[in-house]
């Protein structure tokens, strides 16, 4: 509440109350500084192999150059559609460094996808992977783009390694689906062809919007929320402050095995890992445990961040389960509500308290935080990072006092500049400076928050409130139970019932012991009516499980 701020100088660990958004006119010269340093440093690191803080310096310089080469000039649209390779951070910075606009892509988009966001976006460059080249040739007609650089997964892995990874990518697990772009060029040639220039930076201005970040689209369609040089600034502060006091700058090895190009992972791996001079280790495919166990078994992983579906996959792996983890000091997990019983087994196998943060697109992402040293709340997310007030509020808009439920909140720095060309819905989403992030929650006298749910996905039975959170909730602490989901779906007499989806971690589990786990620990009108059990539940790429793709199933049977 902005007239009420119990956490203010409450913080564990000398947190401040407060950081400075205007310590750099641009992003870029924050990046500059950092760069040079920790130029002596290895900065990202991807299938063992690493590249220093100064090489991203050099590579990202040459790489810029070579965009205004191409014509392109301050204020364009350059698209990012690559999972985490050693590419991206080179392409990112030097496309910020030309002054240009980054426009971050989901490479599994569809073409259909593929083709709203780069029209809506007016994208005039792409760098794309060439597994989702095919997709592009489908679509490019449509576009403004001219400009084309297409990499390969090895690419950057020395000629040895990485000829052998791309041998497999495209050979064994025929990961490259035929393509024909015109007038394309490799991510090795763009960079020798960059060094043959300067990049010309443009001054910028604080308020200059310099990513378009598209948000999911799970109601109606994507929207690219407006982030500013001051707003990314602000929030590389913001997570630098919260992590300061528990780690050591230069010395830690972060693990990254969420997508960069998702907003989780892009501000607080890609860009605030680099104000503590840490080592981001690149995971290029997440869904394969292996390849994470390899980077645990190869680094001493101090810090980790992920959602609650990769945590609870990893806690159940054999291979996992085997690992020393002593040198973890800090797991964060966003994203999507981390279950209680996840983050205990979390802690029961690592020995490290798995801090929930909260955070969305709109806030560049990070609005809140546990302590990550242990200190926090499990099943909360946390206090407000410095410079950041939340609050809770009513369908009216009347803001409600601690303990009530209502929608959060926020406002500070880090609050996007609104919805590119939809000044509507900016304006439905922004006012007065307040962001309603369409999250249900509530505030605790301490000023520790906790989410109830989202707004969209609440479930109204008999005219009661029902959140599918604190269903999944019970149901994932269910011994034999991998995942599960709930949703509501349509009954005659109550509006709606609850259903769920759940994966089975044990084959002997029936749906009686569940229903019976459900009576003894949730009131009447919460116990599922619907039960079906699932090899696997439908996720986004970073790993959310989709409810509204369950809801349009419903739907249709």
């Amino acid at each position: 509440m902005a007239d009420n701020k119990p956490w203010l100088g409450n913080y564990p660990g000398g947190i401040p109350a407060n950081i400075n958004p205007d310590s750099h006119n641009t992003l870029v010269d924050l990046i500059d500084e950092n760069l040079k340093r920790w130029k002596d440093l290895p900065a990202y690191s991807n299938f063992g192999v690493e590249i220093k803080y100064k090489e991203v310096d050099k590579m990202s310089e040459a790489f810029g150059a070579y965009l205004q080469s191409r014509g392109l000039e301050p204020g364009d649209k350059i698209a990012l559609m690559m999972p985490n390779l050693l590419q991206y951070p080179i392409a990112l910075i030097g496309a910020l460094r030309a002054g240009l606009i980054v426009v971050n892509t989901n490479p599994l988009y569809t073409p259909r996808e593929m083709r709203h966001q780069f029209t809506d976006s007016g994208a005039k460059a792409i760098v794309i992977a060439a597994n989702f080249a095919s997709n592009l040739e489908k679509i490019i007609g449509d576009t403004q783009i001219k400009t084309t650089i297409v990499t390969s997964v090895g690419e950057m892995l020395g000629f040895f390694k990485g000829s052998m990874v791309d041998f497999v990518v495209k050979n064994v697990k025929r990961g490259v689906p035929k393509f024909n772009l015109p007038n394309t060029v490799n991510f090795k040639e763009a960079l020798k062809q960059g060094k043959k220039f300067t990049v010309k930076r443009p001054a910028g201005a604080p308020d200059d919007t310099i990513l378009l970040q598209y948000t999911g689209g799970t109601t109606g369609v994507a929207k690219g929320a407006m982030l500013t040089n001051r707003n990314l600034i602000s929030n590389m502060h913001q997570i630098y402050a919260t992590m300061k006091p528990f780690l050591e700058e230069g010395k830690e090895v972060a693990l990254a095995p969420l997508p960069m190009y998702h907003i989780f992972s892009f501000t607080v791996n890609c860009l605030a890992m680099m104000t503590m001079g840490a080592l981001n280790v690149l995971v290029t495919n997440p869904r394969d445990l292996s390849s994470i166990t390899k980077e645990f078994q190869r680094y001493d992983v101090s810090l980790m961040t992920g959602v609650n579906t990769l945590f609870n996959a990893l806690q159940n792996d054999p291979e996992f389960q085997k690992l020393d983890f002593s040198k973890l000091k800090a797991s964060v997990g966003g994203g999507m509500a981390v279950q209680k019983p996840v983050a205990e087994k979390w802690q029961q196998l690592t020995g490290c308290f798995l801090a929930e943060g909260y955070g969305m697109t709109e806030a560049s992402p990070v609005v809140t935080c546990n302590p990550i040293d242990g200190s926090g709340r499990l099943g909360t997310i946390g206090m407000p990072v410095p410079s950041t007030d939340v609050r809770i509020a009513d369908e009216e808009g009347k803001v409600l006092g601690v303990g009530e439920v209502g929608e959060i909140q926020v406002k500070g720095p880090q609050v996007m500049k609104g919805y590119y060309n939809r000044a509507e819905a900016t304006a439905k989403v922004i006012k007065d400076g307040w962001l309603s992030t369409g999250d249900i929650g509530m505030m605790s006298e301490d000023g520790f928050f906790q989410i109830v749910d989202r707004k969209k996905d609440m479930i109204l039975v008999s005219g009661f409130n029902v959140f599918p959170n604190e269903i999944e909730e019970v149901i994932a602490g269910h011994p034999k139970v991998m995942e599960v989901a709930a949703i509501g779906i349509p009954h005659e007499k109550s509006g709606e019932v609850v259903k769920v989806f759940v994966v089975k971690k044990d084959k002997s589990l029936t749906q009686e012991e569940i229903i019976s786990h459900c009576k003894a620990n949730l009131t009447g009108y919460k116990v599922p009516k619907a039960l079906e059990f699932r090899d696997e539940l439908p996720k986004t790429n970073v790993g959310k499980i989709l409810r509204r793709a369950l809801r349009d199933e419903a739907k249709e049977s």
